[in-house]
C-alpha cells in the first residue's frame, strides 16, 4: 500500500464538495480524480478535470473511492469499483434496496477490500462522547431511546424517501450508542408534497438489550431539529447532533416536599450539566477512520455489512407503515 492513497469521488454535489475538501487536508490522502455526469456546479474541481462517468474515474488509477452520488446510483458505481480492486466509501444509505446492498458487500468482502458507509452521525463529538458515558456507566440502565431529525424538505433528494435519507441516521446511531441492535419495529407514514416517497415517519421499536426507542423524522417542518435523548436509571443525555453539544439532566437526590408534582414526576429534578469536549468535523474524522481501515490501522470505520443492517431496519419499517404491522427480526442480514 502507497505511503500516500490516491483518492478518486464520483460526485460533486451538495455533499460531494464537502468530501472533495476534505480530502484536500487529511494527511496521508491525495484527490487525485473527480468525476460526475453533471458537471461542477459547485466549482471544487480546482485544476482537476471533471470525468464524465465511474469508468473514467477508475481510468485514473486511483486506490480509494468517495461514491457520493444520488442512492440509485450506489450498486453500480461500487460494483465497478469492488471489480477493479478500489477501497470505497458509499454515501448513506448503503443503497436503494436490501437485495442492491448484499450484492455491494458480497462484492467487497469477496475481493478482499474495504468497503464503508458514511453513516456521518457515529463520528459527530456529541454522539461519540454520550456512547463513551453510556459505555462507563454514567446512566445506569439505559431504558429509552429517541430522536427528532426534522426540517425542510431539501429539493436535491428525489430517488428516496425521508426514511432511507435521514432515518437512516437515527436508526445506525441509535443501535451504535446502545450497542445493541433491533428486534422490533412499527411505524406510520405520510406523503403531503405530492411526491411518490414518505416525507414523514414515526419509527418505535425496542433494541435486543430491551431499550426502547422513537424516531420522529420529516421533511415537513421549517423548524430545523437534530436531537437525541437518552433517559435511563440516573437521569438523562440530550445530543444536539448540529452543534455537537451533550447536556445531562440528572435526577435530583433533594426529596420535593410538594406531593402533587412528585407523585406527577416520579423522580426529582436534579443538576443538569453540559459538557465541554474536543469538537472536531465530524466528515473529516469519517475520512480518517476510512483511510486508517484501508491501511490496516485500527479503526471504526462503518463497514458495508453495519449499512446493510441499518437499511434492513429502514425497510422492515417502511413495510411495517404499509402493511399496518410491527415487525420482527431475527437477525438483520449482515448480522
Amino acid at each position: 500500500m502507497p505511503e500516500t492513497l490516491r483518492a478518486g469521488l464520483l460526485g460533486v454535489g451538495m455533499m460531494g464538495r464537502h468530501h472533495a475538501r476534505v480530502l484536500r487536508e487529511i494527511d496521508g490522502v491525495e484527490l487525485v480524480a473527480i468525476a460526475d455526469p453533471g458537471g461542477d456546479p459547485h466549482g471544487v474541481a480546482g485544476a482537476l478535470e471533471v470525468l464524465p462517468d465511474i469508468d473514467a474515474l477508475i481510468g485514473a488509477g486511483i486506490d480509494t473511492a468517495v461514491v457520493a452520488v444520488p442512492t440509485r446510483f450506489h450498486e453500480d458505481a461500487a460494483l465497478k469499483l469492488a471489480a477493479a480492486g478500489v477501497h470505497t466509501l458509499v454515501e448513506k444509505p448503503i443503497a436503494d434496496t436490501v437485495d442492491a446492498g448484499e450484492r455491494m458487500v458480497d462484492a467487497f468482502r469477496d475481493a478482499g477490500l474495504i468497503g464503508a458507509v458514511g453513516h456521518i452521525e457515529r463520528f459527530n463529538p456529541a454522539l461519540q462522547e454520550l456512547r463513551r458515558r453510556l459505555a462507563a456507566g454514567e446512566l445506569g440502565a439505559v431504558f429509552q431511546i429517541q430522536t427528532r431529525r426534522q426540517g425542510p424538505f431539501p429539493s436535491r433528494i428525489a430517488d428516496v424517501g425521508v426514511a432511507k435519507d435521514l432515518a437512516s441516521h437515527d436508526v445506525d446511531l441509535t443501535a451504535w450508542v446502545a450497542q445493541s441492535d433491533y428486534v422490533r419495529v412499527f411505524a406510520q407514514t405520510t406523503f403531503k408534497s405530492g411526491r411518490e416517497h414518505e416525507d414523514m415517519i414515526a419509527i418505535t421499536g425496542r433494541l435486543a438489550s430491551g431499550v426502547i426507542v422513537n424516531h420522529l423524522v420529516n421533511w415537513l417542518s421549517p423548524m430545523k431539529e437534530r436531537v437525541t435523548v437518552v433517559t435511563g436509571e440516573k437521569g438523562a443525555f440530550v445530543a444536539d447532533t448540529s452543534t455537537g453539544d451533550l447536556t445531562f439532566y440528572a435526577n435530583g437526590t433533594i426529596p420535593l416536599e410538594w406531593e402533587s408534582v412528585s407523585s406527577f414526576r416520579g423522580v426529582s429534578e436534579g443538576d443538569v450539566t453540559r459538557y465541554a469536549f474536543a469538537k472536531r468535523e465530524p466528515l473529516r474524522v469519517e475520512h480518517e477512520a476510512f483511510r486508517d481501515a484501508v491501511l490496516g490501522r485500527p479503526s471504526d470505520v462503518v463497514t458495508m455489512e453495519q449499512g446493510l443492517r441499518t437499511l434492513a431496519v429502514v425497510e422492515a419499517a417502511l413495510g411495517s407503515a404499509r402493511d399496518g404491522v410491527a415487525t420482527a427480526f431475527d437477525g438483520a442480514p449482515g448480522a
